[in-house]
């Protein structure tokens, strides 16, 4: 961050990606899970409350952000220098925008459900964050407390996915009753040392 100047003023002391975030006793935060398989074909109302993605302290808040086909999506740049907003999607049309301070924020949303869209800055390179774009609103991220909360599920067997960007997924199956809740844990494997 030394050649940008606000950058380094937002973090006078070195910063640690928030590649993997951990909690007390090895919770894990920034994890995205969501239904895999199981849903059928049900189509769901698109949520009119927009998804936020700042820039704020030259670092992308959330760094994993999800949200749904077509739900409007904010990026503000709260920082007093220019980034560069860049989508690398597979599915979904690829775009990069300049966003100068003081900028209107950008509103756009993403047409196709697409897991993992990295998003970067070209102008400040250790920014980076991912978005996972869902056709249904069954999905959460992990808090730094390790929890996530998925509600309304309807009756059936589902196949549970949980990503983590350093330690790839994790599948569980789940079967559920009408009304019924149940819990469930990921546990991520370090791999071992060399």
């Amino acid at each position: 961050m030394s050649a940008e100047a606000a950058c380094v003023q937002a973090h006078p002391t070195p910063i640690t990606p928030p590649i993997v975030v951990t909690g007390e006793h090895g919770s894990l935060a920034n994890v995205a899970v969501y239904i895999k398989s199981g849903l059928g074909r049900y189509r769901y109302d698109t949520p009119t409350q927009p998804a936020v993605l700042d820039q704020k302290g030259c670092m992308y808040e959330p760094h994993i952000l999800v949200f749904m086909v077509h739900q409007p999506l904010i990026i503000n740049n709260n920082d007093p220098t220019t980034h560069n907003i860049h989508p690398v999607p597979r599915a979904n049309h690829p775009w990069n925008q300049s966003q100068p301070q003081g900028a209107p924020p950008i509103n756009t949303s993403f047409d196709h459900a697409e897991l993992a869209i990295r998003v970067m800055c070209n102008v400040h390179p250790w920014m980076r964050a991912f978005f996972f774009v869902f056709d249904n609103p069954y999905f959460a991220v992990t808090t730094k407390a390790g929890t996530f909360d998925i509600n309304n599920i309807p009756p059936g067997t589902y196949t549970i996915e949980a990503w983590q960007e350093h330690y790839g997924v994790l599948d569980q199956t789940v079967t559920l009753a009408p009304k019924q809740a149940k819990s469930i844990s990921f546990v991520f494997k370090a791999a071992a040392p060399h």
